[in-house]
């Protein structure tokens, strides 16, 4: 039997989404662990249509059933200022229902980012993401320094998950040190999901 791990993001120009993939990719690397990539939608200031119910590209919108129904969740973003996207914001906004009946609660989660920038708000932007998932009763798995590309990582990669630097033109691709963070923190968690013993 597979337990499915929600590897959730939102991604404006593909980076994250990309990180997102990598991710599932470790997961499937633990026996009996399965990745189940989903995307919030976009949010704009003003609505003229409705969204259309499955996503032009990419994976399928997230649904409650998808939160419900994991043993664990990874979580990424773009960066904003320091913070998660609004889309992510806004669809975190909406759990409420989750969180009165603890759905979530004593699940391991995990974050993942991307910046345009070395410096851009990765780290905060993590720890931003974190923070509804602490209220959700979460635990929170990192990458640790037994990692030897997070000691040689010249791009992305924090112990508060998994990043990648875009550029400021967002033309970088994936390193080899993000690509290798971002698979190892997706196994990290399905292995901590596991040892859990979570119900499917």
């Amino acid at each position: 039997m597979s337990h499915d791990v929600l590897v959730l993001y939102y991604s404006r120009s593909g980076h994250t989404a990309q990180l997102a993939r990598f991710i599932a990719r470790g997961v499937e690397e633990v026996p009996g662990m399965r990745a189940r990539l989903r995307q919030v939608p976009p949010v704009a200031p003003v609505t003229e249509t409705a969204m259309p119910p499955e996503p032009e590209e990419g994976a399928p919108y997230v649904t409650r059933a998808d939160l419900v129904e994991c043993v664990a969740l990874a979580m990424g973003s773009p960066t904003r200022f320091g913070n998660m996207a609004a889309p992510l914001k806004h669809f975190i906004d909406t759990t409420g229902a989750e969180w009165a009946s603890g759905a979530l609660s004593g699940k391991p989660a995990a974050l993942f980012t991307s910046t345009s920038t070395m410096h851009g708000g990765q780290e905060a932007t993590l720890l931003s993401m974190a923070l509804p998932l602490l209220h959700h009763g979460m635990l929170i798995v990192g990458i640790p320094y037994t990692e030897p590309a997070l000691s040689s990582t010249t791009t992305g990669g924090t112990p508060y998950g998994a990043s990648h630097v875009a550029g400021s033109r967002g033309d970088d691709g994936i390193s080899d040190h993000e690509r290798e963070l971002a698979r190892a923190l997706g196994k990290r968690l399905a292995d901590v999901a596991r040892r859990l013993g979570t119900p499917a």
